[in-house]
């Protein structure tokens, strides 16, 4: 009955005071606002007074897995176990239970249903190798091999050679590792996390020299991990257990999930990761993005606070948050979190780089350039914390030409352009600057010409050049490459507008009314002003675009 009710409509639904449907509406409400205690309260009420409604125990369970409130997760997970309603992405809670409570025979159980579910069943030769690794009992390797049929066949393979590696981490077997760590980088993007938690659980058995020889590499996370086992420190995100390598499952079938548009169940998976490994700094860090993702910023921040400064992926976190507090329109936080982390002794290349981001996010490039200055003398020449030192150039030039300053951008984009000639960016940004200055135009030409040639994708790079051939007069060549680059950035308003006067000026005017409109959508202050100008009268040299 509760569940024909908690699905009418206002009219419809009679709510009694203290009724499990009252608590379990307030319990909605208290998480849209959230009030996360009062949300939990509410919907262990709600359960414990309709134990057996499928829609309370389903909408309850789904709460409780984001807020990670897991006894009320696991209570509404056997609700619907025992209403046979527990769809197959829900199973992994259990399983995820039984892994952490180390309840061997649970977890059996539970990966035998994951397997007659058959939905994930490219995943269980993954769970049955570590059950066999956490138990005891059978050949965890061995059951890599076992044969995959049914839905996901084809993805298993994936899965079981990240798992290979991992748990002949967590076995403590080196040299095996050695002898196979070139596949790793056939993981794509994933073979940074691989190596990081392959090299912890070597380190957790004192194994440094093998875990050293997997973190061979400039990239920063690496470099950190190499730190911290030079230093005899422990790896944060190892996979040394049963739990963490279910964990990195639970991480890998998120990040495929979300890649297929099911962000609910992606979020679902991530949360899960935190809870059987909570040093995981890569759990923590996807389940804020996706929660990000749902409008949910504050929460979502608050989620990087698990991740441990000292973890390898900690000067990431830090940029996602920066980044998640923008995005939620929380700039003044977002500035001070910057400025905090550039305040600290010593702070680094990439604090300082942040700090400028943050602020030509606020518009004070003034102060901006000024960070990245600071970071170009923190900067040791090479590509430290993974920044080229000529990228710092590019954006002291940028926030210089913001402010107003163009001879102090003017310079800083000569020595980007001078450590990194063959850039597109730089070039085409030192060549687009003296075009809008009206400077040096054949040398401009040039360095944009050559800057598509190197990069002839990059719609802005492509509408530069047209640019450069329409201050010529170039019309025929101009127009061409204009209406390429508003294909490829149709959003974009200088393109636009660019489109637009050419159009106008080879006396396409209807052309052009619709290329300024579509500028004119995304415009702001002066540029809204501009355009709403030439809209009406028409191109005149006083509304030329730059």
């Amino acid at each position: 009955m509760l569940a024909s009710v908690a699905a009418a409509g206002p009219a419809e639904a009679r709510v009694e005071p203290g009724s499990p449907l009252t608590a379990y509406v307030r319990a909605r409400a208290a998480a849209a606002d959230g009030a996360y205690d009062q949300a939990s309260a509410g919907y262990a009420a709600a359960l414990a007074g309709a134990p057996d409604n499928g829609v309370i125990a389903s909408e309850a369970m789904s709460y409780a897995v984001g807020a990670g409130d897991w006894p009320l997760a696991l209570r509404a997970a056997a609700a619907l176990e025992r209403g046979q309603a527990l769809l197959p992405d829900a199973r992994f809670l259990l399983v995820a239970d039984a892994f952490r409570a180390r309840n061997w025979r649970a977890a059996r159980e539970q990966i035998d249903a994951v397997e007659r579910e058959r939905v994930f069943g490219f995943t269980v030769p993954v769970l049955r190798a570590w059950l066999a690794l956490g138990s005891g009992r059978g050949d965890a390797l061995a059951e890599l091999d076992r044969p995959v049929s049914g839905p996901g066949a084809a993805a298993a393979t994936a899965y079981i050679a990240e798992h290979r590696i991992l748990l002949l981490a967590a076995m403590g077997r080196g040299e095996q590792l050695r002898a196979v760590a070139g596949t790793i980088d056939e993981a794509g993007p994933r073979a940074e996390r691989l190596r990081l938690a392959a090299a912890g659980g070597l380190a957790a058995r004192r194994d440094r020299d093998d875990a050293l020889f997997l973190l061979q590499g400039d990239d920063p996370a690496l470099a950190a991990g190499r730190t911290l086992i030079e230093r005899r420190r422990p790896l944060p995100g190892a996979v040394d257990s049963a739990a963490d390598g279910v964990a990195e499952l639970m991480v890998r079938l998120s990040l495929d999930m979300f890649a297929q548009d099911l962000a609910p169940v992606a979020g679902s998976f991530a949360r899960l990761a935190t809870w059987l490994a909570p040093d995981n700094s890569q759990a923590w860090m996807l389940s804020a993005e996706l929660l990000a993702r749902q409008g949910r910023h504050d929460k979502a921040v608050a989620l990087l606070g698990n991740v441990a400064p000292e973890d390898p992926y900690a000067e990431g976190a830090r940029d996602q948050k920066v980044r998640l507090l923008v995005l939620g329109g929380d700039g003044a936080r977002a500035l001070g979190e910057a400025q905090a982390a550039a305040r600290a002794e010593p702070s680094s290349v990439a604090d300082l780089l942040r700090l400028g981001e943050v602020l030509m996010d606020q518009d004070q490039p003034a102060e901006a350039a000024e960070a990245f200055t600071r970071a170009i003398a923190a900067h040791g020449g090479d590509e430290e914390d993974g920044i080229a030192v000529w990228a710092l150039w590019l954006s002291k030039g940028g926030a210089h030409d913001q402010a107003g300053d163009w001879p102090a951008a003017r310079a800083a984009l000569e020595e980007a352009h001078r450590l990194a000639p063959d850039q597109p960016l730089v070039l085409n940004y030192l060549g687009y600057a003296q075009l809008v200055h009206r400077e040096n135009m054949d040398e401009a030409e040039r360095l944009v010409r050559e800057a598509h040639r190197l990069a002839p994708d990059n719609a802005a790079i492509t509408d530069s050049l047209g640019w450069a051939l329409f201050l010529k007069g170039q019309l025929g060549e101009a127009i061409p490459l204009l209406e390429r680059a508003a294909e490829g950035e149709p959003a974009d308003v200088e393109i636009n507008e660019h489109l637009g006067d050419a159009y106008y000026t080879a006396g396409r005017r209807i052309e052009a009314r619709f290329a300024w409109r579509a500028a004119r959508v995304y415009a702001e202050g002066e540029d809204a002003e501009r355009l709403d100008a030439k809209i009406a009268q028409g191109l005149t040299p006083r509304l030329a675009a730059r």
